[in-house]
């Protein structure tokens, strides 16, 4: 873990990126010389900017809302800033968590300490009894979301800092 002290209060490094644009290529990934099975995809996206880069969707990848992807959408790819990536360009990254672009729906991806506060200090988590809370493969989740890696899938908050959601579903990515 890294602290920083920021003002009064430390903080983790957010340990999640994202990336947003349009899938322009999706093929099935290669290990080595040859292909797998199917189950993992290997992913092209540009951006706004039309930088490319390529993401790999495992098994273990969760596609918010459980939508399938295809070329064309818009979406935001979340991957881990503490992963092992290869050195080359495009850059590469194993995607943590995948979410096609809509109006009205807002997705943060990271961890959130036990004042249900992510890293960065930006967005505080009010859990009533409508929240969804579940788990990857879309099993009811039994314990606390709190000190978790956490999709969080809301529509509105406020404007306070940080600003708190009572978030429609949380997904914890258990590790």
């Amino acid at each position: 873990m890294d602290f920083r002290f920021n003002g009064m209060r430390p903080y983790r490094r957010n340990s999640f990126a994202s990336v947003t644009g349009m899938i322009v290529d999706m093929t099935p990934a290669q290990m080595g010389n040859r292909r797998t099975n199917g189950c993992m995809i290997f992913t092209t996206v540009e951006d706004a900017d039309g930088n490319t880069v390529n993401f790999i969707i495992t098994p273990s990848t969760y596609v918010v809302d459980f939508e399938t992807l295809s070329v064309g959408m818009t979406c935001t790819f979340y991957y881990r800033t503490d992963d092992p990536v290869p050195l080359i360009y495009p850059p590469q990254y194993n995607a943590v968590a995948a979410a096609r672009e809509k109006t009205g729906r807002m997705v943060s991806v990271g961890y959130f300490n036990t004042a249900l506060v992510n890293e960065d200090q930006t967005l505080q988590l009010n859990m009533d009894g409508t929240v969804q809370l579940r788990t990857t493969n879309n099993q009811y989740y039994q314990g606390s979301p709190a000190n978790h890696n956490l999709v969080v899938i809301y529509d509105t908050s406020t404007r306070s800092i940080p600003a708190q959601t009572t978030p429609r579903q949380v997904v914890v990515l258990c590790d």
